[in-house]
């Protein structure tokens, strides 16, 4: 059963016993990322999150090492658009040790300049290193121009020369907008004595200051692009992009399935049409982005200079048809078990349910528990599929971006083609 309480300084906590397992994982969420950002400090909420384990008031950088060594050595973090999380999967017998050492990085790390200074030149590794990834940099650059100059389109790592600039003062006067207790979630899921696990949340995060004066997040708007990133690669990397639904939306159970039947597994539409029918790409699939105020469905393809035309057109050709034909029960009813079998299937884990419970409340305020979760799926009827591939699917208003060995392939042709399709 899931529940939640707030802390004394309001910190909301999520948590979830699992009492067959051995284990136990926390997490705690923040509600900042790149979305908070602007065009000087975007990269910010990254660098705030490698330096966290760069040495606290109690524990230096080594020290940190070695004692998250000491609880199964699997403390990690990640930033995304939206949110960053800290979290970490131990024995039960090791849950104090574990909040003890997260609560220590969160309210006590010392983000001493000569740290930033190393740390910026790892980051910025980092930075190449996704840059050196075509496959990244497609997704990220389209996502970036769609949304043009806002911040849910900025890249996650910041550019370089804002990583450069940054000062230990820039990321105390951020955390002190965002790290606190209002816009944070603690998640744990586990084996866990519940009246033990408030207490030792209650001793170690209490000091987390209430709320802050922070700008609210704006709407993006949506334009159609067409955008170019020439690499000196053998392949082209394609992705398109078309305006779509939030996480909030009621529509993202229809959109999941219409995912899985177009182009979300092996047995799609797009898979068996251009791979294994016609031959001409190894890799193609579709994906939703969806996030709290925007999201796209994307289609991604990897393909030889000489087949990108005919796989636009054929892409486009595909889903004109989807949208006239739809699908059958069958084909309904496969897909659902697909993302059902999933769902349960990820949820095996105290991790997984961790992850869960956390991303939803931050997010959305409230957990949709499991099996909520998948009645809505198998409620979606064909009709629905139907509604949101009409509304959605617009072949006269997709965005495209191109990274790879763009010199060989017919830019003009194929620039001329999206202008006709997409001309109001």
């Amino acid at each position: 059963m899931i529940k939640t309480k707030q802390l004394s300084n309001g910190l909301t906590v999520v948590f979830e016993e699992m009492t067959h397992l051995r284990s136990v994982s926390l997490g705690c969420w923040v509600n900042v990322g790149s979305a908070n950002e602007n065009p000087r400090n975007n990269g910010i909420a990254h660098v705030i999150e490698h330096m966290m384990f760069k040495g606290t008031k109690n524990r230096t950088a080594n020290q940190l090492a070695d004692d998250c060594t000491m609880i199964g050595g699997n403390m990690n973090a990640y930033t995304s658009k939206e949110c960053t999380s800290y979290y970490v999967t131990t024995l039960d017998t090791h849950l104090e040790n574990a909040i003890d050492i997260m609560s220590d990085m969160l309210c006590n790390s010392l983000f001493k300049e000569e740290d930033l200074e190393k740390e910026k030149g790892v980051i910025i590794d980092e930075i190449d290193m996704y840059d050196d990834s075509p496959d990244d940099l497609v997704h990220e650059l389209l996502q970036q121009e769609v949304w043009k100059d806002h911040p849910l389109g900025y890249i996650i790592s910041g550019p370089k020369e804002n990583v450069e600039l940054m000062t230990r003062q820039d990321l105390l006067e951020f955390m002190d907008l965002y790290y606190v207790a209002d816009n944070m979630v603690i998640s744990v899921a586990g084996n866990f004595e519940e009246e033990s696990l408030l207490a030792l949340l209650e001793k170690y995060f209490a000091e987390i200051k209430p709320t802050s004066n922070r700008l609210p997040i704006t709407v993006p708007e949506y334009s159609k692009v067409f955008v170019v990133r020439n690499k000196d690669i053998e392949q082209v990397h394609m992705n398109i992009a078309f305006d779509a639904v939030t996480t909030m939306s009621e529509e993202k159970y229809a959109m999941s399935i219409a995912n899985a039947v177009f182009g979300g597994n092996e047995s799609s539409v797009l898979f068996q049409k251009i791979r294994e029918d016609l031959g001409l790409a190894y890799s193609i699939y579709s994906y939703p982005s969806p996030y709290n105020i925007a999201g796209l469905f994307q289609i991604d393809a990897t393909l030889n200079t000489n087949n990108v035309m005919t796989v636009l057109k054929t892409m486009m050709e595909c889903m004109t048809e989807f949208k006239k034909v739809g699908i059958t029960e069958s084909v309904l009813n496969r897909a659902k078990e697909q993302i059902i079998c999933e769902l349960l299937l990820g949820s095996e884990s105290s991790r997984d349910r961790m992850n869960n419970n956390g991303k939803s409340m931050l997010c959305q305020g409230k957990v949709e528990d499991l099996s909520e979760t998948v009645e809505k799926v198998r409620a979606v009827t064909c009709e629905d599929v139907h509604q949101f591939v009409e509304k959605y699917f617009r072949t006269d208003c997709f965005s495209i971006c191109f990274v790879g060995n763009t010199d060989c392939i017919e830019l003009d042709k194929i620039k001329a083609y999206w202008e006709e399709m997409t001309r109001a």
